[in-house]
């Protein structure tokens, strides 16, 4: 099972030439997992980053195979990998139509933001993330 989110492509997204610039795309990743975690696994990123601790990412690789335009709807589809005790792989792939323009794979950590160290997934939230897995 998977996550998908629409992007429209807009203004703010783009460089002169109309094309997103790549450090928009990140932004886009971002909403995608915020988004994954309030609507799919029904925690804010206000409430993981606050009462439940915080999910910074430790890994992120990206590919960018085709531009995307001003005006394009891009549809992010996130999924998860690989599932442990505290961590979670992730990849996002963003199409318009049948084209790739986005492929992400990514590693998010739970973590106590006091330490800095990685702790369990709470066993609710694991169970949610288990529904998306690959």
């Amino acid at each position: 099972m998977s996550f998908t989110l629409p992007i429209k492509i807009v203004f703010q997204h783009c460089d002169p030439a109309g094309i997103v610039f790549y450090p928009r795309y990140f932004e886009m990743i971002n909403l995608t997992v915020e988004e994954w975690f309030a609507q799919r696994l029904g925690l804010s990123f206000a409430e993981m980053h606050g009462a439940r601790r915080g999910v910074p990412t430790a890994t992120i690789e990206a590919d960018f195979p085709a531009p995307s335009r001003l005006g394009d709807l891009l549809e992010a589809e996130l999924t998860v990998t690989k599932l442990g005790r505290t961590s979670v792989g992730l990849q996002i792939t963003a199409k318009a139509g049948d084209e790739v323009r986005m492929q992400v794979r990514s590693v998010l950590v739970y973590v106590d933001l006091d330490t800095g160290r990685p702790i369990p997934w709470p066993e609710d939230v694991r169970a949610r993330m288990a529904g998306d897995q690959v």
